[in-house]
């Protein structure tokens, strides 16, 4: 089956999340189509036969293309399985009230463009400390220092939980396969 992965990054987390998915699915035998959404001139979404959008919240929010994207094909996006994974530094909070609020995010997405994924999974982002100028870089360690998170600001610290995602891109793998009347590969 053909699977198309589209992603918008801000800091680049979120290709290397849509990446590691693209090669687990492609292990199992599926096709992949994988691209940045600020691109133009990827294929038509209801040509495949299922879709994973991956994309991060910063500052409250989901990137533009995004937004433009689910607006613009979201009659496509029903037609097949599909899927979202939203990546947020909150989702990995000690507090539960910085979890709920990165779990709401995709709701933003129902509300302003009419597109609800079938299946969503929240994935820790990372802390790119060393890309980090002088100021981000201590904003973010003191944000982390509040946090819990870590705060050793020579290295770059990937938050992200590969096991529950490989869990999940086998979940969305296997909704496909289902949907398409195929066997579920193994993942």
């Amino acid at each position: 089956m053909t699977i198309l992965i589209l992603y918008a990054t801000v800091e680049g987390h979120s290709r290397t999340i849509a990446e590691h998915a693209a090669s687990l699915l492609e292990e199992s035998g599926h096709t992949v189509v994988i691209g940045d959404m600020r691109e133009p001139g990827f294929a038509v979404p209801g040509r495949f036969d299922g879709i994973l959008l991956c994309a991060p919240i910063h500052i409250g929010r989901y990137p533009d293309p995004l937004l433009r994207f689910v607006a613009d094909w979201k009659d496509a996006l029903d037609e097949v399985p599909n899927a979202f994974v939203s990546v947020s530094l909150a989702i990995a909070s000690d507090s539960e009230e910085e979890r709920a609020e990165a779990r709401s995010y995709p709701g933003q997405l129902e509300k302003t463009a009419g597109y609800r994924p079938r299946l969503v999974h929240h994935a820790a982002g990372a802390l790119k400390y060393v890309e980090y100028d002088f100021f981000k870089r201590m904003m973010m360690r003191r944000i982390a220092a509040k946090e819990g998170g870590p705060v050793d600001t020579a290295r770059d610290h990937v938050l992200t939980d590969w096991d529950a995602f490989d869990a999940f891109v086998k979940e969305f793998s296997d909704l496909v396969a289902k949907e398409q009347g195929g066997k579920p590969p193994a993942i």
